[in-house]
């Protein structure tokens, strides 16, 4: 049993790093972070040697690697695996090369509309299989009509009635992206 001054409870680690306490438990569900020890109670507790393993994990996620990876990388006494860093690299290489293309085609699109040159025949779900096609997932569309109501909210009212939206969704859509709320 370990209960110390040094040691802290799940709850207060995860609050610590901004996670949830289930987070924590997934992670000592699946080896990443076993706490070091329990309370008589049968509590939890983490000393500071796991907070710093915390510290790292957090550091990779943050980085984009999974958790395989991360295990990996903890696993191996200390040095980095140079090629699994390098691999999260290119990937990261290939999703940004990905978005500038999305972020050129999306541009090209409000040109388009902003000119009046949307034809009719593109409705609302044709204009979300155009997305989708570029590779737009939900929170990507969200974050692209937070954009377009913040830099031309009348451009995207009149933008989102042409889709054929009705009266009461346009008003969900554009109250969503005015809080950012997606």
């Amino acid at each position: 049993m370990l209960a110390t001054m040094n040691t802290c409870t799940i709850t207060k680690l995860a609050r610590a790093f901004g996670l949830s306490r289930s987070t924590l438990l997934y992670y000592d569900r699946i080896g990443l972070l076993p706490p070091s020890g329990r309370t008589a109670a049968g509590y939890r507790c983490y000393t500071q040697r796991d907070r710093q393993r915390l510290e790292r994990i957090c550091h990779f996620r943050q980085a984009g690697l999974t958790l395989a990876d991360i295990r990996t990388l903890l696993s191996s006494s200390g040095k980095p695996n140079a090629k699994l860093l390098e691999r999260r690299f290119r990937e990261l290489g290939g999703q940004l090369l990905e978005l500038r293309s999305q972020q050129r085609l999306l541009a090209s699109m409000l040109k388009g509309v902003a000119a009046g040159k949307c034809p009719p025949a593109v409705d609302r779900v044709m204009w979300v299989k155009m997305l989708r096609a570029a590779g737009m997932d939900d929170r990507a569309m969200g974050r692209w009509h937070t954009e377009f109501e913040r830099r031309a909210p009348d451009a995207h009212q009149e933008f989102l009635v042409s889709l054929g939206i009705p009266e009461s969704e346009i008003q969900r859509i554009r109250k969503s992206s005015a809080e950012g709320a997606w």
